[in-house]
């Protein structure tokens, strides 16, 4: 089966169905020529469908614009001013499952830090030309998962920036090896009821969407929780206002980005 992809001024019924995440607009597709000219249609689904020399920029929404969101600023401006100058070329890598409030807490904390925020699942939306859930249902788990791991390799080489990735992402070891070399890992780590309670408000996660979704969570949580925690960081995505998330996740990186700071992970 081949992927096909839409041109970038066409907005069917999929793109706009696309809602609660990283909006794209038709000027962030100007990299994206026609399918038959990237090979994309032609090419056998054992290959990735996103080129890696693909780039993307980023939703104007989700640039500095020169203010922050209400609670934006819940951190010490020293500390977002310190973190921000110590990353370098380096992203700030959000992991976690879904409903661990990836792209929410990100889009604040690029704000806070004055950085531009990505969304990968978003961009995998936009350069596919259909969503994530149909990506699944057409192709199949393995084939979105290795289009997935190109379009974070590509994403890697545009810091620096806040990145929030889906949560399947880190479990690949090539995905975990590129985040580390350009980027520090943030897991945002919640607990089984929260998440229940986050994801059953959308229909949007191909991995629950039939038999026992708090079976499968679970499940899911025995297995990639380990995984999780080789992160730089650990923060707890708690019920509570996204800015206080976005606090601690400053206060986290300030504290690991500090001379002397320990190797081992911050909890």
């Amino acid at each position: 089966m081949r992927l096909g992809m839409r041109h970038p001024s066409f907005r069917g019924p999929a793109a706009r169905a696309r809602s609660g995440r990283h909006r794209t607009r038709p000027s962030q597709l100007s990299t994206i020529v026609s399918p038959q000219a990237l090979g994309i249609g032609c090419a056998p689904p054992q290959q990735e469908f996103l080129p890696e020399a693909m780039t993307a920029t980023p939703h104007p929404d989700d640039r500095h614009a020169g203010g922050q969101e209400d609670g934006a600023a819940s951190a010490p401006a020293n500390q977002a001013a310190a973190v921000r100058a110590s990353l370098g070329s380096r992203s700030i890598v959000l992991i976690g499952m879904m409903g661990a409030g990836k792209t929410s807490v990100g889009r604040r904390l690029a704000q806070a830090l004055e950085l531009p925020f990505f969304d990968a699942d978003a961009e995998i939306e936009a350069r596919a030309g259909m969503t994530i859930p149909e990506l699944f249902e057409k192709h199949g788990e393995p084939y979105f998962r290795a289009g997935e791991a190109r379009v974070i390799a590509s994403l890697l080489g545009q810091g620096p920036q806040v990145l929030a990735t889906g949560g399947g992402a880190w479990m690949n070891p090539d995905t975990r090896a590129r985040i580390a070399e350009a980027g520090l890992s943030v897991w945002l780590k919640a607990e089984v009821d929260v998440l229940l309670r986050r994801v059953r408000k959308r229909n949007n996660r191909p991995l629950l969407a039939s038999g026992d979704p708090e079976a499968t969570l679970r499940a899911l949580l025995e297995t990639r929780y380990p995984v999780y925690a080789l992160a730089d960081l650990t923060i707890l995505s708690r019920d509570a206002p996204h800015d206080h998330v976005v606090a601690d996740v400053i206060e986290g990186l300030h504290a690991k980005l500090s001379p002397g700071a320990p190797l081992e992970n911050l909890t």
